[in-house]
Order: structure tokens, then C-alpha cells, then sequence
């Protein structure tokens, strides 16, 4: 696998920017496609009926595909919980709040996702279902630079970013996720998590994953925490713990970040 920083952000502009708290109960992104709307009363019809089943099945299973209705009126759902929530109380609480919150912010949208800390949730018209998206995103990258050695810093994130995506990578890993941490001092750990949509490819995962680790170098140089998310795949390192069960301590309300919007 290629090195941390030989990865480059290609067919990528960031085209907002704004500051920002994160809390870790708002949705972290979503996207309403305007160029497809709701335009039959069966779509809006098969919209209401995947959404309970999407909650139900992938708060015991931790990730779901699947479609209702037929046509050009079929619409396709997709759900699926961070690697570290599976069959807790966070799964099912997330899933079940991103499939109200997405008909709020995406009423008239045929094509919607919603992204939280925990869970990621999408639906179409169009069969997405094994497809690599990393067209549209989004970029968190902490506001503060980390102190001391930037050279020496870079080098242990990609380490362990590149130790983490081959474990996420391996075929042995059917949930696409990893996480991992390691000392930057006495009073100072690194924290980092991957993940893909399980529908992916391991091969379709590592150039997803390889495209948000990219946004690293190009948005988050040098920055104490970032987060990089695209509708396939979502990478993140903080220097505060942030797996599965949170320390309210160490919220990330605390932390003050830029955020960039991502479009092809």
C-alpha cells in the first residue's frame, strides 16, 4: 500500500468554508440531491416504506441494503452503523434519529444521505448498491496546529493511518472498519478510525479510503484532528479518544473546526 502522504486530492474543490463546533448529536453531513426530486406520490410511497425497515434491520444486523417498490419508482436504501457501536444502544438510537432528520432536511430530494458520529444513512432511485461515491463530502480540520515537531508528527499519523486501512482492507474484516491509537507522548495520544460502506470492494474500500486519506496533506496539515467523509467511505484522527464508549470529558464540543464542502 502507498504511504500516507503519497496519497493526492484529485477532481476535488472545496468550495465553502466555515468554523464550527461539531456536536456529536447533529448530523456531520448530509447531501439532498436537487437535480433528483420526488416527482410521484409512489417514490414518496416507497420512501416511508424502506425507512422503518432500514431502522429495525440494521440495529440488529449494524448494516442494510435494500429497495421497495418497482421501475423507475423504485427506490434503494442503504444503513449502516460505525464498526464500534454494533449491537449497542448508539446503533439503533442513530439510525432511528437519521431517518427522521433526512426527510427534514431532504423532503423533496429522491436521492438523500445523512451522515452522524455513529451511523450513515442513504436512499435513491438509482441502484448504488456495490458503487464507489466519493464525489460529494465534507472536511472537519481542527483550527489548532499540534505542537512540536510537524515532521515527526505526520510520520506517526501515517503510520498508524496505513496500519488501520489494512486492517479495514483485510479480507477477513467482513464491517470494513478499524481503529487504532499510539503514543505521541507522556500525556498525548493519537487516536484514528476508517471505515467503508460494506456493500464496497476491498478494492473499490482502498480507493475510497485512499482518496479521504489524501484530504489529510491537502486540508488537515499539521492540524490536531480532521475528519474526512464521503457517502462510501470516511476516515478520521482526533488527539482525544473518540471510540466507542465516548468520555463526555473529552468532547469533541470542545474543539473548533473549519469545515470545507466537497463537490466533483
Amino acid at each position: 500500500m502507498a504511504s500516507f502522504f503519497s496519497y493526492h486530492l484529485i477532481f476535488t474543490l472545496s468550495l465553502f468554508l466555515a468554523f464550527t463546533y461539531v456536536n456529536a448529536e447533529d448530523p456531520w453531513w448530509s447531501f439532498c440531491n436537487d437535480n433528483k426530486k420526488i416527482n410521484s406520490t409512489k417514490i414518496s410511497s416507497n420512501i416511508d416504506d424502506i425507512l422503518p425497515k432500514l431502522v429495525s434491520q440494521t440495529s440488529v444486523q449494524g448494516y442494510t441494503f435494500l429497495s421497495s417498490g418497482s421501475g423507475n419508482d423504485r427506490v434503494y436504501g442503504q444503513a449502516q452503523c460505525r464498526g464500534d457501536v454494533l449491537n449497542t444502544k448508539e446503533c439503533s438510537k442513530c439510525i432511528q434519529e437519521a431517518s427522521v432528520q433526512i426527510q427534514k432536511l431532504c423532503p423533496n430530494q429522491a436521492d438523500a444521505r445523512i451522515l452522524y458520529e455513529f451511523c450513515f444513512l442513504r436512499y435513491d432511485t438509482h441502484e448504488f448498491i456495490g458503487e464507489l461515491d466519493n464525489s460529494n463530502g465534507i472536511i472537519y480540520a481542527n483550527v489548532e496546529n499540534v505542537n512540536g515537531d510537524f515532521t515527526a508528527f505526520e510520520k506517526v499519523l501515517g503510520d498508524l493511518t496505513d496500519k488501520i486501512t489494512a486492517e479495514a482492507l483485510d479480507r477477513k474484516n467482513r464491517i470494513a472498519f478499524a481503529k487504532g491509537q499510539t503514543k505521541l507522548s507522556e500525556f498525548e495520544t493519537l487516536y484514528s478510525l476508517v471505515q467503508c460502506t460494506r456493500d464496497l470492494s476491498k478494492f473499490a474500500c482502498s480507493q475510497c479510503l485512499a482518496t479521504a486519506v489524501g484530504n489529510y496533506a491537502g486540508f488537515c496539515k499539521d492540524k490536531k484532528g480532521c475528519r474526512s467523509i464521503y457517502s462510501s467511505c470516511f476516515v478520521r484522527y482526533e488527539l482525544y479518544p473518540i471510540f466507542y464508549p465516548i468520555n463526555p470529558v473529552n468532547s469533541t464540543d470542545k474543539n473548533v473546526y473549519s469545515r470545507h464542502m466537497l463537490h466533483p
